[in-house]
């Protein structure tokens, strides 16, 4: 019988299938990166998903996020994620928490999780993260930089202590060896960053109304990183790659 698998299971098997239905994978961050990680995974047959985000949908997210449209500006983020898996693929089993991770955050990590995905943009919470998956002994691959950026093409897979040019890359390299991290996989980019375009406050518009009703301050400033569609969208899928094919 015929079923939205078929043509994965001409790639890797029935024994392939039932691996990647059984996995159990948690995606840190569901913006840029983590939306099309998450749909990577999906597609592919990943059975079971934890999803961790506190945001919501902002109509910014448009340009680049997979969950954004302008019928979600305004909506949880994991509970979109949760939607779209579902409709996707009904037999999936998701666990979603709307929380933004850092170090004080409680532990969700255990046992039953296979691996992690960090596609988390705050320094401080990655480092976390990583610590707690090497705590855990739970393979975890983590996304550098995308921002400023516009050649998907100039992206690679490789070891942190690996990287350059990415000044993400750098500070988490640091941070890292301090905490005597030998290793971790990760996703970046050799493109040197672009310098943004630069905005005064006086061409923001604060208290903007998004489609949904929601009023939010905009955020707007010279420090944001400029994004694009092709970029984040390319490392997520890139990463979903990686993880499916480790687990395989």
């Amino acid at each position: 019988m015929d079923n939205q698998f078929n043509r994965t299971e001409l790639l890797i098997g029935k024994e392939g299938i039932e691996k990647l239905n059984n996995a159990k994978v948690a995606v840190f961050g569901l913006g840029g990166v983590g939306s099309y990680v998450v749909e990577g995974l999906v597609r592919a047959g990943v059975g079971n998903f934890v999803l961790i985000d506190d945001d919501k949908i902002c109509i910014t997210n448009l340009n680049r996020q997979i969950l954004a449209t302008t019928k979600t500006v305004g909506e949880l983020k994991v509970e979109v994620a949760k939607q779209r898996i579902l409709d996707i693929n009904p037999n999936a089993k998701v666990e979603i928490y709307q929380e933004f991770f850092m170090p004080d955050s409680h532990d969700i990590l255990d046992e039953s999780i296979d691996y992690i995905v960090d596609a988390i943009d705050t320094v401080t919470a990655k480092i976390e993260l990583v610590v707690r998956a090497n705590k855990h002994n739970i393979p975890i691959i983590s996304a550098m930089g995308t921002g400023n950026k516009l050649d998907p093409t100039k992206f690679e897979v490789t070891d942190i202590y690996k990287t350059s040019v990415c000044p993400l890359a750098k500070v988490m390299r640091k941070e890292l060896r301090a905490r005597e991290i030998k290793k971790l996989k990760v996703v970046y980019s050799k493109e040197e960053p672009i310098q943004p375009e630069q905005y005064s406050k006086a061409s923001c518009k604060t208290n903007c109304v998004c489609p949904s009703g929601t009023k939010r301050t905009c955020t707007i400033r010279n420090q944001i990183p400029g994004s694009i569609s092709f970029v984040p969208s390319v490392a997520g899928l890139i990463i979903a790659g990686e993880v499916i094919k480790d687990i395989l």
